[in-house]
């Protein structure tokens, strides 16, 4: 799909996460960022670093942009296609951004 409608911080985690790079994919949060995967909350680099580790990275998890669902400057939400060893399937991707990082991810269903 074509990435121009999608701004460069997440091209840059997709890039992180398809790498396997756990400190890259935290640098894109705040120490206050959380991820938010299907109700479960993770909140700050330690929690998002032991979720990671099982459920996304961990996982040998590879993603790949779908479409754009919705988009504003602070928000963007895509359709993601996720295989990993932890669970593999669509979802869907929404990141809250704010002062050039990730203040929130919230993985739900596609």
């Amino acid at each position: 799909m074509a990435t121009d409608s999608i701004p460069a911080i997440l091209l840059a985690l997709r890039d992180a996460v398809n790498a396997g790079d756990t400190d890259a994919f935290l640098a894109f949060f705040p120490s206050t960022g959380s991820v938010e995967d299907w109700g479960r909350r993770f909140s700050g680099h330690p929690a998002i670093r032991g979720w990671s580790d099982k459920e996304l990275i961990g996982a040998q998890g590879t993603m790949t942009f779908g479409p754009v669902i919705e988009r504003s400057p602070e928000r963007i939400s895509l359709q993601v296609d996720w295989i990993s060893t932890f669970f593999t399937g669509p979802g869907i991707f929404t990141f809250v951004l704010a002062d050039g990082k990730i203040a929130e991810m919230k993985i739900s269903g596609a």
